[in-house]
């Protein structure tokens, strides 16, 4: 059914005096207008003064609605301005992580290099070779660890000299026969080396294990301890081992000290370097 032409409010009351208010506004707001036309017409400053007054009257309503407006449309920005940091901070991460690795191979490279540097002034300043001898035998199941040389004091090898590859430190020698040495190796219980730290030059005591590992142990208290990566070499101390030959790297942290592993495994190599202990013993006296 189609409805009425005409809408009349019915029998409600608040609806019809709704609309009687709604046409006296109407016809207010029309009155107005009006008057303000006439006003602007005629007299032009009147109503410009009057519209200067209306502006300060809705200035403060104006102010808010505006700021209202700037902090709506200003959310999709912050939102947006929030992703950019964390995409940001995501790539600066990523930049930390790869300088990261570029400082560990910087320092690894500034270990090598100085190892180097090491091996090149040992071989300056060598105490004098012995003999080059084949490494017969290592023990390598039993808690001591020991290697035999096929050269004796018929080779001018004697007890307590050096004996190393060419990457470091083997151990010294035990025991000596007529063409055969038993060699205390590094890795053995009472194997004991002083060593220095060659990044700043802190002294320390490796002792072995029994295994293929060493233990290091800070000479002073007030170290703070050694870091994974740090090459020991020896210090001289003691005159035995020439200073500045490379014994081992940390290779992890414990309690009393660190963990290492040695530059040279007596049972991957041949030969071996018997040298002059660097301080000599002096010859006994004649009675």
């Amino acid at each position: 059914m189609a409805p009425p032409r005409t809408r009349r409010p019915g029998f409600s009351r608040r609806a019809q005096y709704g609309l009687f208010f709604g046409y006296v506004v109407a016809a207010l707001c029309a009155l107005v207008g009006g008057v303000l036309l006439i006003i602007s017409t005629i007299n032009p400053p009147a109503f410009a003064a009057l519209r200067a007054g209306v502006a300060e009257a809705t200035a403060p309503l104006s102010s808010a609605v505006a700021s209202v407006d700037r902090g709506i449309a200003a959310v999709p920005q912050a939102i947006g301005h929030y992703f950019g940091v964390i995409h940001e901070n995501a790539v600066l991460r990523r930049q930390l992580a790869q300088q990261h690795r570029l400082l560990m191979r910087a320092r690894t490279l500034s270990y090598d290099n100085s190892r180097l540097k090491h091996l090149l002034a040992l071989r300056d300043r060598s105490t004098g070779t012995i003999t080059v001898a084949r490494l017969i035998s290592s023990s390598a199941s039993s808690t001591r660890r020991f290697a035999l040389l096929n050269a004796g004091w018929r080779q001018g090898v004697r007890e307590g000299q050096p004996v190393g590859g060419p990457d470091g430190v083997i151990g010294r020698v035990l025991e000596t026969g007529p063409d055969t040495a038993r060699v205390l190796l590094l890795s053995d219980p009472e194997s004991v080396v002083p060593v220095k730290r060659t990044r700043d030059g802190v002294p320390g005591i490796v002792n072995g294990r029994g295994d293929n590992t060493l233990e290091v142990h800070p000479v002073s208290l007030a170290d703070p301890g050694f870091k994974i990566g740090d090459v020991l070499v020896t210090s001289g101390t003691g005159g035995l081992y020439p200073p500045g030959i490379p014994v081992a790297r940390v290779i992890s942290r414990n309690r009393d000290g660190a963990l290492a592993t040695a530059f040279e495994q007596p049972d991957t190599l041949d030969y071996a370097l018997v040298e002059q202990a660097f301080f000599r013993s002096p010859p006994p006296s004649a009675p």
